[in-house]
């Protein structure tokens, strides 16, 4: 990644290396925060941030969920208070293309119970260019993780929190270091769930599929996106069960994420998918998402935030 410029915390642009939190900061030693991920594209309006709103509620969804208010330097904020101060805050960077912006306990405790410490709110820019890397452009390598997705009553499954995602980062690992680009991982039943960063897709006998989001994942909004952009395209889209089975005897793969975006797989544990070459359904979604994000289709003209 590329570093940004200036970073937003608690109502104040900082400089990068200037942001800062003590070594006793709850979030960092017990995991308790929230995060986005949300990308910027280049439009031929200027940059805009796709789905700002959606991101942004979830966000605020999360800190809920975990009990969070959404006050941050003594002032209390609404979804549509951070949305604006996300796009100041990638105004104030030369060059951007991801957004993180993070919910966290900032108060310095020992103990498990988080009642009543503070809160902060970091957004941070960078220019992240292809999450996945270059050589997964002509489709990525799979494994299945030997980690499970955590399920709902280990955690809230559909919020991005932080600690959860130390299982992902387990299961990230051990594809890296068996030579794959990424690993998919089942839930506490041996569904296919989602992989550590992305949900999952699967073409088979002319229909579409996904989990649902019952089945312990990320409720994605590029997951979101791509249902519609899909059915809208004219493909019937399930949501349901998906067996590891299933999965490797797809015709076709894919991921999407916000980070990776659309991301085809070619290969799962060692064995093809399809024809071993990035599908056809798989490349049309692919393409289409691309169009739609960086402003050539009007059609989804109210899934883009210009920043101006």
């Amino acid at each position: 990644m590329e570093k940004g410029e200036k970073i937003w915390i608690d109502g104040k642009l900082i400089n990068w290396a200037d942001a800062k939190v003590h070594i006793m900061t709850h979030a960092l030693n017990y995991g308790t925060g929230v995060f986005e991920g949300i990308r910027v594209y280049q439009t031929p309006k200027g940059p805009a941030v796709f789905r700002l709103k959606e991101h942004t509620k979830r966000l605020f969804d999360g800190c809920k969920t975990m009990g969070i208010d959404p006050v941050f330097g003594g002032k209390r904020y609404t979804v549509e208070e951070v949305m604006d101060v996300i796009k100041e805050t990638i105004k104030a960077n030369k060059k951007v293309d991801y957004v993180k912006p993070c919910v966290f306990l900032s108060g310095e405790a020992v103990g498990l119970n988080p009642v009543g410490l503070p809160a902060s709110l970091s957004i941070t820019c960078i220019y992240m260019g292809s999450y996945l890397g270059e050589d997964s452009k002509s489709g990525a390598k799979l494994i299945t993780s030997s980690w499970h997705r955590p399920d709902n009553l280990c955690g809230p499954a559909g919020a991005k929190v932080n600690g959860t995602y130390v299982t992902s980062c387990l299961a990230k690992q051990e594809a890296v270091r068996q030579g794959a680009n990424e690993a998919v991982m089942l839930n506490s039943i041996g569904h296919v769930a989602e992989c550590t960063g992305e949900n999952i897709f699967i073409y088979r006998n002319g229909k579409i599929f996904t989990p649902l989001t019952s089945e312990c994942i990320l409720e994605g909004i590029t997951r979101d996106s791509v249902i519609q952009v899909a059915r809208d395209l004219g493909y019937e889209v399930i949501e349901t069960e998906i067996t590891r089975m299933q999965l490797v005897t797809a015709d076709e793969v894919w991921m999407t994420g916000t980070a990776a975006e659309v991301a085809p797989v070619t290969m799962i544990d060692g064995r093809v998918i399809g024809d071993g070459k990035v599908g056809k359904v798989a490349a049309k979604i692919q393409h289409k998402f691309h169009d739609i994000a960086e402003g050539k289709d009007q059609k989804y003209d109210g899934w883009l935030y210009y920043v101006k």
